[in-house]
């Protein structure tokens, strides 16, 4: 794991992850997906054929700041 440093303060940065939490209250990572939200007429948003890429986030434990990275396609 690299030290990331703050952009705004310098400070040290810490790894960590955007709670995604579902209709029927599961809890799962966050998901970077390709292209703008589109409405599905059934399940809320269309998903199928585009990309998703897992979220890592990081906070500054200074400032509070925080960057998010899509870096791993999920499936």
């Amino acid at each position: 794991m690299t030290d990331h440093k703050c952009p705004d303060c310098g400070r040290l940065m810490k790894e960590g992850f955007l709670l995604d939490r579902g209709d029927n209250h599961s809890s799962r990572a966050g998901v970077w997906v390709e292209g703008p939200p589109e409405r599905s007429m059934w399940f809320g948003l269309k998903l199928r054929g585009k990309r998703k890429y897992s979220v890592a986030a990081w906070r500054c434990e200074s400032c509070g700041l925080l960057k998010s990275y899509a870096r791993t396609e999920s499936r």
